[in-house]
Order: C-alpha cells, then sequence, then structure tokens
C-alpha cells in the first residue's frame, strides 16, 4: 500500500480551502517544513525558501483558477494528475482525503473529523460504481496513515464496506507521534502573534506617549442653537396664499 507524502500543491490547497490568513501563510508552512520528510515530498526539505516559492507559485494557480464549480479547489488538485493512493476514476477522493490529512496535522488538539462516506461520490462528482468507491475509501485511510472508528470510538474496519452513518477519521497513533509535537500549533502560533501585537502596542506608546485623561473624555459637543433668528420670523396663516403677509391681505381688504 502506497503512503502519501504532500507536494506544494496540497499545502497551497489547504491554505485556500481552509481560508488560512494570509498573514499566517508563511507560518504555516514552516510548520509543515519543519516536520520534514514524513509529510513532504524529499525534494521540498531541502531549502524552506524554494518550498515556500513552489507553495505560492500553486497558491497563485488556485486563486487563478479555483473559482469554476462547487468542487473547484478539489477538481484543481488533481488537474493534469496521476492518483497515487486511489484510482484514477476517484482521484477527487484522494484530494479530499488530503485535505483532511493535513487539517488533522497542523490541529494537533483536534482528535477526530466526522465523515459520511456515503454521500461523498455525489458531492464530490464520483461517477464510479460504490462498491468500487468503497475499496477507493478502504485505500485511502490507509494510504494517508488514517484510521476509521464508530461514533462510539470503535473500530471500524472500512474493508467490510462503507456505512451510511457518521465515522470518527483520526490520524493513526504511530503516524502522530511522528508529525506531531507535544503543543498545538496553532495555539502556540496564537500565542506568538498575540506577543508581537504587545510589543508593537509598546513600541508604540514609548514613541508617541499616552494620552491625557481629559483628551480621552473629550467629546464634542452640538453648537448652540439661534433662537434669535428664530423668533423674528414672521408668522403667516396657513390658509392664504404663498408669498402674500396677512397684513397686505387686510390691507387689501380695508380691515
Amino acid at each position: 500500500m502506497h503512503v502519501y507524502v504532500f507536494n506544494a500543491r496540497d499545502i497551497a490547497a489547504y491554505m485556500k480551502w481552509f481560508s488560512v490568513p494570509s498573514y499566517m501563510e508563511v507560518s504555516y508552512m514552516q510548520h509543515i517544513f519543519n516536520i520534514g520528510s514524513p509529510v513532504l515530498a524529499a525534494p521540498l526539505t531541502k531549502d524552506f525558501d524554494m518550498f515556500k516559492g513552489e507553495v505560492y507559485r500553486e497558491l497563485y494557480y488556485l486563486w487563478a483558477h479555483g473559482f469554476e464549480d462547487e468542487r473547484s479547489d478539489i477538481s484543481c488538485m488533481s488537474e493534469g494528475c496521476m492518483s497515487l493512493v486511489c484510482s484514477q476514476d476517484c482521484i477527487n477522493l484522494e484530494s479530499y482525503m488530503k485535505l483532511i490529512t493535513l487539517h488533522l496535522i497542523f490541529t494537533r488538539n483536534l482528535p477526530y473529523v466526522k465523515i459520511n462516506f456515503t454521500g461523498l461520490p455525489l458531492t464530490l462528482g464520483i461517477t464510479c460504481e460504490f462498491d468500487k468507491f468503497e475499496e477507493n475509501v478502504y485505500r485511502a485511510v490507509r494510504g494517508f496513515n488514517l484510521v476509521s472508528n464508530d461514533m462510539f470510538g470503535r473500530k471500524f474496519d472500512l474493508k467490510l464496506g462503507v456505512p451510511d452513518e457518521l465515522l470518527q477519521i483520526s490520524l493513526s497513533p504511530e503516524f502522530k507521534k511522528e508529525v506531531l509535537g507535544s503543543v498545538d500549533f496553532r495555539e502556540e502560533l496564537k500565542k506568538e502573534q498575540t506577543s508581537k501585537m504587545n510589543s508593537f502596542k509598546e513600541s508604540s506608546l514609548k514613541e508617541f506617549g499616552t494620552m491625557k485623561a481629559e483628551e480621552k473624555k473629550k467629546r464634542r459637543k452640538k453648537a448652540p442653537s439661534d433662537t434669535s433668528a428664530r423668533s423674528n420670523i414672521r408668522k403667516t396663516s396657513t390658509s392664504q396664499p404663498k408669498g402674500i403677509p396677512l397684513e397686505d391681505r387686510r390691507h387689501k381688504k380695508g380691515d
């Protein structure tokens, strides 16, 4: 059974699919690069700058071609490629399982994801016979170092078939020990970003100083209304024609 290692387009598709913020993209690349050969193809593990350039090149490609239909990103992942784990007519399943596996790698505190494989052929646009699809599900789970359990946490052998119910898909214990550290990558990244923001805040306060209490409480007041101008306005009857003062009307009538 072939065990898959990820390439630059897989990493780019993950960042686009899961909406990784642009300012965190390099951190995600650095994390997967640090794991190295257990998850990345060997040529990508030699130089980080080269790896980063390859990922950005593929990311630009996905943004340029990834808005064709509801399966656009998954379809673009496998465009012009040969399947390595699943059969060619189930290559979209292979691409989908790549994203799931990467998400479990990047999110250490996520123990599993829930998937109902029965509905995936329609969602992913797979048209092969269902028994062949079941075989490919089994191959994909094994090929990406995953294990399947039922909703009660008991092992479920996909070799017996795909049930019409949710399954818990997680990294295998051996693979998890190999690629995951003791600390969640995203939690560490969050702390790092918070630390940077605090340092920026401190440097800004040192440079510009703190605002005075009076300035913080100062608010704009409304301009006083001019009551004298209103008092000089001549009142006219609502029944008289416009533009004819009441005194002129009385003068015409001989009042």
